[in-house]
């Protein structure tokens, strides 16, 4: 059997000969389903030491959406391949509002240092999920 040797292709390359597109072809997950997916691999590590975020309720809501932090709550959840294939994009707290359908307030409660300082444990991370799963549906102009 002959060996075939991969070769590495910009997309531009790749454009030229498949149709290539950023969005998942097989969502099927619906809100609750991906909240409780995230709460699931919080849990499945309850002592990991996460990062939280700082002062998400002062930041303007077009910085607040870019916020991150390695380790954070957001970054559990980008780990999984299965949250990925059903869309997430990245570990942003904008992506996660967007991702999960939280609100603002949710994710405050979720990740703000102010309820936990600079670190928090995955379990904590987890009951604010649980919380959240069935709390008010996203409202995309809701502010602080």
């Amino acid at each position: 059997m002959e060996e075939v040797a991969m070769k590495h292709q910009s997309r531009d390359e790749l454009s030229n000969v498949a149709h290539i597109t950023a969005e998942p072809q097989n969502a099927v997950m619906d809100r609750r389903q991906r909240l409780e997916r995230w709460l699931k691999l919080l849990e499945c590590d309850p002592r990991r030491t996460l990062t939280a975020l700082v002062g998400t309720e002062y930041h303007p809501w077009c910085d607040r959406d870019l916020m991150r932090s390695d380790n954070s709550p957001f970054s559990v959840a980008f780990e999984d391949p299965v949250l990925r294939e059903e869309g997430l994009q990245n570990d942003t707290y904008g992506e996660a509002k967007r991702f999960f359908e939280l609100s603002d307030h949710q994710l405050h409660e979720i990740v703000c240092y102010c309820h936990v300082g600079h670190s928090m444990t995955a379990l904590r991370a987890a009951r604010c999920v649980r919380a959240a799963l069935d709390g008010p549906r996203y409202l995309s102009k809701e502010t602080f």
